[in-house]
């Protein structure tokens, strides 16, 4: 072993620190390669011991381990579950108080720090990035890392950043964890990261105690065949549906008929949401009927069935969503509950996130027109531009890949302030140049009865003073007890790189790559319908979409147990009434700026919302879902005949 680290030392800190005798399948090669001075590539599946592989090479290198996380909520646990083993750990996210956040930032400088938990955002501001160009960083470990491909099924556009930053921090060694990456993701992740094809360590999809099933339904017969399942079975049981309102509907629908069930949506209240998932973990619901909301993070080892009422997205999230079933190794059944109604719904959402050719030509035109130095809202670009904010996010990424911008730091654009002294009290003691600086921001500011809102960029232009002298202003009073504030507005600055060249001609490329997405999710979903009416062993089908194949039929399967495949059912949709056309020409007539192009008419009539359709208030219209039994692509030439 590399770094002066050797197997028993290995061991030792396995059983002391961690409670283990030993390592589980395809640990051991990750945590030697890691401490060997390689970076790692672990595919395992959900619940496979992926957070050890790098939370112990951590307490054996010399320096920083930063984990890049997506969910607060997971950071949180491990943090905990860390520190209450002796482990200095720490997370930055945005729910602590400064307090708590200047106490991680003096671990990180005085060296105390072994872990240090972000999410991937925080990498976008500049002066976090030079602090961590200070430390000695021993290991960046990257959870989730499928986000890392804009082929991984939810990409995430600040994770493609990840692999430049690396390289520019000069990081040793990098590990790279997902529970589900295909080939083709795998080859990205590798690629981006230089993995050598030895050091992808990838563990078997095929969990023996998960029986798979299929049973084609149409719409109307599901709700009661789930009740019959549930009613037939014993243990806890998570049901997985697309919509929130459907995960109301299911729950209410249980409880009705006798069964102890909570829905669990992002909707919901944050207290709703914590109950629903304690009563659950405590064994009090029976059945948790959630959005893929529920799961990130959950470690309950009894779950006994996994039900997918509405089609999963893609076979990953599939995977990903069954294997939360049987972590204990006891049989768990998996039921597919397989109606091809599901596929306008969730086309209809992958489509609402394609903006427009003429949407990404006004979005590059407004951005790169703002000067060498500017900082925007994504709010305010979704807004102004009709494209979802997370789409928003995307382009922004695809513009630093381009190297024609840089983001630079995020900033609250408003600070409301209500002094806790009077005016002289608080001025007392500084010199009269601070006292002028002071009185002469102060004067700039919109004076309320308790309130002064500053707008940092107005206040900043009528004083004709610094802006992060402003704010630097502000936050000391604030700390000297002198001041309450309130901040607002959220913005991200960046500067240009270099010339962005023919402007049409990057839109055109952006909006390119925008449609191979689509296509790609398009055709992640039919792969979904594939395995239900897929002929062969089931779980054969799944672990081959992850390379892996198995040597012979699973045997406990739908397919194995001799069940035959039928076709999904799906409704036959039915062409426009002459009512619905007229109701269209009406919506037409009235000249709705936000419906002006023919995808936004489309998307609009499927039910699917925007930024500009929720500024004008159309979501109440009428017309809005009015064609929302249909497929987009129909909808869509629909519009275009308008």
């Amino acid at each position: 072993m590399s770094c002066g680290v050797s197997a028993d030392l290995i061991l030792d800190t396995l059983r002391d620190r961690f409670g283990h005798a030993g390592f589980r399948g395809g640990q051991r090669e990750v945590v030697e390669g890691l401490i060997d001075g390689r970076s790692m590539l672990a595919v395992f599946p959900t619940g496979g011991g992926k957070s050890l592989c790098y939370q112990l090479p951590a307490l054996l290198l010399d320096g920083v381990t930063l984990v890049v996380s997506p969910l607060i909520a997971l950071m949180k646990d491990q943090v905990d579950a860390l520190r209450a083993k002796g482990v200095a750990a720490a997370r930055l996210d945005s729910t602590l108080e400064r307090e708590e956040y200047e106490a991680v930032i003096r671990s990180l400088g005085d060296g105390s720090l072994k872990l240090l938990y972000v999410a991937p955002e925080r990498l976008s501001n500049e002066g976090f990035r030079a602090r961590l160009k200070k430390l000695r960083i021993a290991l960046v470990a990257i959870d989730e890392a499928h986000c890392i491909s804009e082929w991984g099924h939810n990409f995430r556009p600040d994770y493609l950043k990840l692999a430049k930053l690396c390289r520019d921090l000069k990081v040793p060694r990098v590990l790279c964890l997902t529970a589900t990456a295909t080939p083709a993701v795998a080859k990205d992740i590798r690629k981006g990261f230089r993995i050598t094809e030895g050091d992808h360590i990838q563990l078997s999809f095929h969990r023996a105690n998960l029986d798979l099933r299929v049973s084609p339904l149409s719409a109307g017969e599901r709700k009661a065949h789930l009740l019959r399942r549930l009613k037939e079975s014993e243990g806890p049981a998570v049901v997985y549906v697309t919509l929130q309102h459907t995960a109301e509907e299911v729950a209410t629908f249980l409880q009705k008929n006798g069964l102890p069930a909570r829905a669990y949506h992002a909707g919901l209240p944050d207290e709703f949401r914590a109950s629903a998932q304690e009563d659950f973990m405590a064994g009090t619901t029976r059945v948790i009927v959630a959005t893929i909301a529920f799961g990130m993070g959950i470690d309950k080892a009894d779950i006994r069935a996994v039900y997918h009422y509405n089609l999963p997205k893609s076979i990953e999230n599939y995977t990903q969503e069954t294997g939360r079933a049987g972590r204990d190794g006891k049989l768990s059944a998996c039921e597919l509950l397989a109606c091809g109604d599901d596929l306008v719904t969730l086309e209809n959402f992958i489509h609402g996130d394609t903006p427009s050719p003429a949407a990404v030509r006004h979005f590059i035109d407004h951005v790169l027109r703002l000067g060498n130095e500017f900082d925007l809202s994504t709010y305010e670009l979704s807004s102004v531009n009709d494209i979802r904010p997370l789409v928003v996010g995307t382009l922004l990424t695809y513009l630093e890949l381009e190297g024609i911008i840089e983001a630079t730091r995020m900033f609250w654009s408003t600070y409301q302030v209500r002094p806790l002294r009077d005016m002289e009290s608080m001025l007392a003691g500084y010199d009269a140049r601070r006292k002028t600086f002071l009185r002469k921001i102060f004067a700039a500011a919109k004076e309320g009865r308790s309130w002064f809102t500053f707008e940092i960029q107005e206040v900043a232009m009528n004083s004709g003073e610094d802006k992060q002298r402003i704010v630097a202003a502000l936050t000391y009073l604030e700390e000297a007890g002198d001041l309450t504030v309130k901040k607002s507005g959220i913005r991200q600055g960046y500067r240009m790189k270099k010339d962005p060249g023919d402007l049409r001609e990057l839109a055109e490329r952006l909006d390119a790559q925008f449609r191979r997405r689509e296509e790609a999710d398009l055709q992640r979903l039919h792969e979904v319908v594939e395995l239900a009416e897929q002929p062969g062993c089931l779980t054969g089908f799944v672990t081959g979409h992850f390379g892996e194949r198995l040597a012979e039929p699973c045997g406990h399967c739908d397919r194995c147990r001799g069940i035959a495949p039928s076709p999904v059912p799906r409704t036959a949709h039915q062409e426009p009434s002459a009512e619905e056309l007229t109701a269209i020409r009406d919506l037409r007539g009235e000249g709705h700026a936000a419906l002006k192009t023919p995808r936004q008419l489309a998307r609009f009539l499927c039910g699917i919302s925007s930024p500009a359709v929720t500024r004008a208030r159309l979501s109440r219209h009428d017309a809005f879902g009015l064609l929302e039994h249909l497929p987009f692509a129909e909808v869509l030439d629909l519009a275009e005949s308008f």
